[in-house]
């Protein structure tokens, strides 16, 4: 883990998305956070020492979904289906798909394994998912406050983790989506899934993934209306992040995330109080 100082930092934009604004002083004492995202080698620890089981290997909870008809009522979770080039973009959903049996173990559905995958970041990973790993392992979530701080490496008023440039001198930095989303992605960067975690350089800090790869849960609550699902905000974008769709894989960037919602695109990683 890295130990980020206490101090005052400078955290949001408003030069992206309105609820990254407005840019705010924020106070934080010093605390520590994982260089890196759970990956899948250690959630397969967790999971042995456990026997824990995750939300999306569970058939979807009936207080949730009370008018589910029984044939839905089974294990799934979300995975990214590049979709044909006829597909309006202003339709989310038509490239995500439930797919019953995809989880951590099989990230694009019941066919596919990690074999191959442990030094990547675990996913389909449930708020309460990362909460169970985060008490088992003596820490617990960062705050979205800190994680963008830490997220940041030290600097201000950047856009990205490493500065001002998406792609400085013509590289990425970040496993992020090149090309026309979400219809080609041309792979720039290596990478059209998730990449092991340190694949690309690290922050300041000494953070590694915190552009791009996978969503990260935090603990802090995502206002929504009363008669809405609780939310969680999530941060860092993911591989289905790009510049011209979601320009969301850097450190200002969030959005708000449903509790129970699992992805081929979202993981974690953990914080802890410096003691």
């Amino acid at each position: 883990m890295a130990v980020i100082p206490a101090g005052q930092y400078q955290l949001g934009s408003t030069d992206f998305y309105p609820e990254e604004s407005p840019i705010r002083k924020v106070t934080l004492p010093s605390f520590r956070i994982d260089v890196a995202p759970v990956t899948n080698a250690q959630f397969e620890r967790f999971v042995n020492a456990t026997g824990y089981v995750t939300v999306s290997e569970q058939p979807p909870d009936p207080e949730l979904y009370p008018d589910l008809a029984p044939e839905q009522q089974i294990p799934e979770s979300a995975v990214f289906l590049p979709p044909p080039a006829s597909v309006d973009r202003s339709q989310p959903l038509a490239w995500w798909a439930l797919i019953a049996g995809a989880d951590w173990r099989h990230p694009q559905g019941p066919e596919t394994n990690i074999e191959g995958l442990m030094e990547h970041p675990v996913v389909h990973v449930a708020y309460d998912d990362a909460i169970a790993y985060a008490h088992w392992a003596g820490k617990r979530l960062p705050t979205a406050d800190e994680w963008e701080v830490a997220a940041r490496g030290g600097l201000e008023a950047e856009d990205y983790a490493w500065g001002a440039e998406m792609t400085p001198e013509g590289r990425w930095l970040a496993n992020v989506w090149q090309g026309p989303f979400p219809w080609i992605n041309e792979q720039t960067d290596g990478w059209f899934w998730t990449s092991p975690v340190g694949h690309f350089p690290a922050n300041g800090y000494g953070l590694v993934d915190v552009c791009g790869n996978v969503w990260e849960w935090t603990s802090t609550v995502y206002p929504v209306p009363a008669e809405e699902q609780k939310r969680r905000v999530i941060k860092g974008g993911s591989f289905l992040c790009a510049e011209n769709y979601c320009h969301r894989f850097r450190p200002a960037a969030l959005m708000g995330q449903t509790l129970d919602t699992a992805t081929c695109h979202m993981g974690f990683r953990c914080a802890a109080d410096l003691d």
